[in-house]
Protein backbone atom coordinates (compact mmCIF):
# COMPACT_ATOMS: atom_id res chain seq x y z
CA UNK A 1 0.00 0.00 0.00
CA UNK A 2 0.88 3.84 -0.94
CA UNK A 3 2.85 4.86 2.37
CA UNK A 4 0.29 7.87 4.15
CA UNK A 5 -2.49 6.46 1.32
CA UNK A 6 -5.00 7.79 4.10
CA UNK A 7 -3.71 11.31 2.49
CA UNK A 8 -5.34 12.67 -0.35
CA UNK A 9 -3.25 12.96 -3.35
CA UNK A 10 -1.89 15.72 -4.49
CA UNK A 11 -3.26 17.39 -8.34
CA UNK A 12 -2.19 15.74 -11.25
CA UNK A 13 -1.30 19.21 -12.25
CA UNK A 14 1.10 19.90 -9.60
CA UNK A 15 3.62 16.87 -10.25
CA UNK A 16 6.93 17.17 -11.95
CA UNK A 17 8.21 14.69 -14.95
CA UNK A 18 9.70 12.46 -12.74
CA UNK A 19 6.82 11.61 -10.20
CA UNK A 20 4.63 11.77 -13.28
CA UNK A 21 7.02 8.70 -15.05
CA UNK A 22 6.65 6.77 -11.50
CA UNK A 23 2.94 6.51 -11.38
CA UNK A 24 2.95 5.77 -15.17
CA UNK A 25 4.72 2.62 -14.42
CA UNK A 26 3.48 1.71 -10.77
CA UNK A 27 1.56 -0.89 -9.95
CA UNK A 28 -0.56 0.79 -7.39
CA UNK A 29 -1.61 4.12 -9.65
CA UNK A 30 -4.57 5.32 -8.07
CA UNK A 31 -8.12 5.65 -10.66
CA UNK A 32 -7.35 9.54 -10.61
CA UNK A 33 -4.24 9.74 -11.83
CA UNK A 34 -4.77 7.04 -14.17
CA UNK A 35 -7.60 8.99 -15.81
CA UNK A 36 -4.98 11.87 -15.86
CA UNK A 37 -2.15 9.55 -17.60
CA UNK A 38 -4.75 10.26 -20.82
CA UNK A 39 -4.89 13.56 -21.06
CA UNK A 40 -0.75 13.88 -19.92
CA UNK A 41 1.00 16.73 -21.83
CA UNK A 42 4.17 15.00 -21.84
CA UNK A 43 4.73 12.18 -24.68
CA UNK A 44 7.36 10.33 -22.28
CA UNK A 45 4.69 10.12 -19.71
CA UNK A 46 2.03 9.11 -22.17
CA UNK A 47 4.50 5.89 -23.69
CA UNK A 48 5.46 4.55 -20.76
CA UNK A 49 1.52 4.66 -19.50
CA UNK A 50 0.64 3.38 -22.96
CA UNK A 51 2.88 0.55 -22.73
CA UNK A 52 1.24 -1.32 -19.72
CA UNK A 53 0.04 -4.78 -20.22
CA UNK A 54 -2.54 -3.72 -18.13
CA UNK A 55 -4.46 -1.39 -20.41
CA UNK A 56 -7.98 -1.45 -20.34
CA UNK A 57 -9.58 -1.55 -23.58
CA UNK A 58 -11.08 2.16 -23.27
CA UNK A 59 -7.40 3.07 -22.25
CA UNK A 60 -6.01 0.89 -25.31
CA UNK A 61 -8.64 2.29 -27.57
CA UNK A 62 -7.87 5.78 -26.72
CA UNK A 63 -4.03 5.51 -27.08
CA UNK A 64 -4.19 3.90 -30.72
CA UNK A 65 -5.78 7.49 -31.73
CA UNK A 66 -2.99 9.78 -29.81
CA UNK A 67 -2.05 12.24 -31.62
CA UNK A 68 1.48 11.57 -31.44
CA UNK A 69 2.77 8.73 -33.68
CA UNK A 70 5.35 7.21 -30.83
CA UNK A 71 2.18 6.84 -28.85
CA UNK A 72 0.63 4.74 -31.50
CA UNK A 73 3.95 2.86 -32.14
CA UNK A 74 3.82 1.40 -28.58
CA UNK A 75 0.04 0.41 -29.46
CA UNK A 76 0.84 -1.08 -32.75
CA UNK A 77 2.86 -3.98 -30.48
CA UNK A 78 0.60 -4.80 -28.51
CA UNK A 79 -1.54 -8.42 -27.86
CA UNK A 80 -4.49 -7.06 -27.20
CA UNK A 81 -5.59 -5.08 -29.96
CA UNK A 82 -9.49 -5.70 -31.83
CA UNK A 83 -9.20 -6.11 -35.55
CA UNK A 84 -10.58 -2.99 -36.37
CA UNK A 85 -7.57 -1.01 -33.85
CA UNK A 86 -5.38 -2.79 -36.14
CA UNK A 87 -6.70 -2.33 -39.71
CA UNK A 88 -6.30 1.69 -38.78
CA UNK A 89 -2.62 1.25 -37.36
CA UNK A 90 -2.03 -0.67 -40.82
CA UNK A 91 -3.39 2.10 -42.36
CA UNK A 92 -1.23 4.92 -40.26
CA UNK A 93 0.29 8.12 -42.08
CA UNK A 94 3.02 7.30 -40.25
CA UNK A 95 5.87 4.56 -41.56
CA UNK A 96 7.32 3.94 -37.95
CA UNK A 97 3.27 2.80 -36.68
CA UNK A 98 3.24 0.40 -39.91
CA UNK A 99 6.51 -0.64 -39.42
CA UNK A 100 5.40 -1.56 -36.08
CA UNK A 101 2.28 -3.50 -36.37
CA UNK A 102 3.77 -5.23 -39.25
CA UNK A 103 5.21 -7.68 -37.31
CA UNK A 104 1.55 -7.99 -34.89
CA UNK A 105 0.66 -11.77 -34.59
CA UNK A 106 -2.94 -9.96 -34.93
CA UNK A 107 -2.21 -9.35 -38.71
CA UNK A 108 -4.80 -10.82 -40.92
CA UNK A 109 -3.32 -12.72 -44.35
CA UNK A 110 -4.82 -9.58 -46.23
CA UNK A 111 -3.12 -6.65 -43.96
CA UNK A 112 0.02 -8.58 -44.02
CA UNK A 113 0.24 -8.70 -48.05
CA UNK A 114 -1.30 -4.89 -47.94
CA UNK A 115 2.18 -4.01 -45.42
CA UNK A 116 4.07 -5.84 -47.84
CA UNK A 117 3.14 -3.80 -50.70
CA UNK A 118 3.54 -0.46 -48.55
CA UNK A 119 5.54 2.37 -49.96
CA UNK A 120 8.11 2.67 -47.51
CA UNK A 121 10.33 -0.29 -47.53
CA UNK A 122 11.15 -1.08 -43.98
CA UNK A 123 7.57 -1.45 -43.39
CA UNK A 124 7.75 -3.97 -46.40
CA UNK A 125 10.66 -6.18 -44.75
CA UNK A 126 9.04 -5.83 -41.61
CA UNK A 127 6.20 -7.98 -43.25
CA UNK A 128 7.86 -10.38 -44.95
CA UNK A 129 9.53 -11.19 -41.94
CA UNK A 130 5.78 -12.32 -40.07
CA UNK A 131 4.87 -11.99 -36.82
CA UNK A 132 6.57 -11.70 -33.72
CA UNK A 133 5.58 -12.88 -30.45
CA UNK A 134 4.22 -9.96 -28.08
CA UNK A 135 7.04 -9.98 -25.14
CA UNK A 136 7.02 -7.89 -21.81
CA UNK A 137 9.46 -6.68 -19.04
CA UNK A 138 8.89 -6.30 -15.57
CA UNK A 139 11.45 -4.39 -13.11
CA UNK A 140 11.33 -4.37 -10.22
CA UNK A 141 8.69 -2.10 -8.57
CA UNK A 142 6.90 -1.69 -11.60
CA UNK A 143 4.09 -2.99 -13.61
CA UNK A 144 4.74 -5.48 -16.29
CA UNK A 145 5.03 -3.60 -19.80
CA UNK A 146 5.44 -4.68 -23.73
CA UNK A 147 8.28 -4.11 -25.32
Amino acid sequence: MREGAHDPLPPWSSLELAARLHWALSPELPAPYRQALLREQWVQTRCYFARRADLTPAEVAHFCQDPDYVVRLCMAKRPDLLPEQVGSLCRDKDPNVRYAVARNALLTPEQRQQLQEDADELVRQAAKKGPRVSQTRCRPGQVPLYR
